[in-house]
């Protein structure tokens, strides 16, 4: 992959320097005399990454930094100083910089530092182009999250639903693990067949096998037609097996020889009907318990264990409620015809506290009864007992927009490294982040960390 950089100096003799390394790097190299130059590059050129001295005639490396950053929050930026004092590394780390260099600049260390931050572009750009195509496939209803774990979740569903990997979809009811689960069905080559859902919990044995693999005129009573089962009508598709841990361990037996021989019969049939689906399985109980009490079988766990996607519990993500909460509104109050606007503050802080037990299927369900129940543009009664807390880490709404955003940044930055173990590394990708940037909001919070930088 080709990648531009922009150098920026005021002296030519290191700007050249620099220059002539990249290019012998392979790396596509513009060049600035000043910052001013560097901005009017910007408006009509693209860069991959831009290095710039501290100290130059006209605009500073840091006021430059600053007005790179107000137009591109995310483009590497390695700054070089002269001078090597804590004071400066932590003014340019405060202003934005991915990282800095000393003067006279190693060359080696140069190429390090570049590889480092272009991979880790390489790898942001990739994760907004998954969310991206989740939005652009995807029809209905989409995912809303701004938490960490379940980006991270998004990204791996679109890698593997590229293939035809089986995929595991672990948690709580209500967590939308059905929702994930045509999310993966949208973005696979598979999208244009059917999206076959069976609830296993809902079925009895008996019930359960002929609605999997369909039965023959007079298998049983009742049956007095051929009738294809969910194998087959899936076929070319995707089958999604809700609550999978609910099957009955004789049906077990014969859905693990389906998915191994990748054929059927029909109950009450001898001929055998080949089937092609992708397998995509939920479950809210834990299968590993459930195998060692003989409930469910580990050849079939192991089956359909390629991918495990745990999504948690809306009390653990509490920052996408306010998006969620504004959907849900809009959705209702467009379907009834009803005019709600919005929630008084009181009635916006009792759903930012409660816990939610029933994650995001029972906090839809207070919102649809709220609207219809509406005596007004704005929502003021909910019947919640919302727990009282220590904390106000969610009352986001509180004070001016900036204490909002700061809240949020603190509380994301908080959840981000508790579901990392403390690795700093990880929970800033995780974040978007440099690992540099992150220490220092940390800093800047209060936030401990363990020292993790896996």
């Amino acid at each position: 992959m080709s990648f531009r950089i922009l150098v920026v100096d005021d002296e030519a003799s290191q700007r050249s320097v620099l220059s002539r390394f990249l290019e012998s790097e392979g790396y596509a190299v513009d060049q600035a005399e000043s910052a001013e130059d560097a901005l009017v590059q910007l408006e009509n050129e693209s860069v991959d990454l831009i290095i710039s001295d501290m100290k130059m005639n006209g605009m500073s490396g840091l006021e430059f930094l600053k007005q790179v950053r107000e137009r591109d929050p995310l483009i590497p930026f390695l700054m070089i100083t002269a001078f090597s004092n804590v004071s400066d590394a932590v003014d340019v780390l405060k202003s934005g910089a991915s990282d800095y260099l000393i003067k006279p600049v190693n060359l080696s260390e140069l190429a390090i530092r570049l590889k480092k931050e272009l991979d880790r572009k390489v790898i942001m750009e990739e994760n907004r182009n998954l969310r991206d195509e989740v939005l652009t496939y995807t029809t209905g209803e989409t995912i809303i999250t701004r938490n960490p774990k379940m980006n991270e979740i998004l990204n791996i569903a679109a890698r593997a639903a590229r293939t035809d990997v089986p995929v595991l979809i672990l948690g709580e009811s209500g967590t939308g693990k059905e929702l994930l689960a045509r999310t993966i069905h949208s973005l696979s080559p598979r999208r244009q067949k059917p999206f076959v859902p069976v609830n296993c919990a809902s079925l009895n044995a008996g019930v359960l096998e002929s609605e999997l693999f369909g039965h023959e005129k007079g298998a049983f009573t009742g049956a007095s037609s051929v009738r294809a089962g969910r194998f087959e009508t899936a076929s070319g598709g995707s089958l999604f097996l809700d609550e999978i841990g609910d099957i009955p361990v004789d049906v077990q037996v014969k859905l693990l020889r389906v998915l191994q021989e990748k054929e059927i019969e029909r109950v009450g049939g001898n001929t055998r009907i080949p089937v092609d689906f992708r397998l995509i399985c939920a479950t809210n109980r834990n299968l590993e318990e459930a195998m060692e009490s003989g409930r469910f079988r580990e050849d079939l766990f192991y089956r359909i264990n390629v991918v495990t996607l745990n999504i948690p519990p809306l009390r653990e993500r509490k920052e996408d409620l306010p998006g969620l909460i504004e959907h849900f509104l809009e959705t209702w109050a467009r379907q009834y015809g009803i005019p709600v606007k919005g929630f008084s503050p009181q009635a916006y802080r009792k759903l930012l506290r409660y816990n939610y037990p029933g994650n995001i299927r029972e906090l839809n369900n207070i919102i649809q009864r709220a609207v219809v129940l509406a005596r007004g543009d704005t929502i003021d009664n909910l019947e919640l007992e919302a727990p009282e807390t220590d904390s106000d880490s969610y009352d986001y709404f509180q004070g001016t927009l900036t204490e909002a955003v700061v809240n949020l940044e603190r509380d994301m930055i908080k959840r981000a490294l508790e579901e990392f173990a403390g690795i700093q590394l990880r929970a800033a990708k995780a974040l978007g982040i440099s690992e540099r940037n992150l220490r220092y909001k940390m800093e800047k919070y209060g936030i401990r960390g363990k020292g993790g930088r896996k």
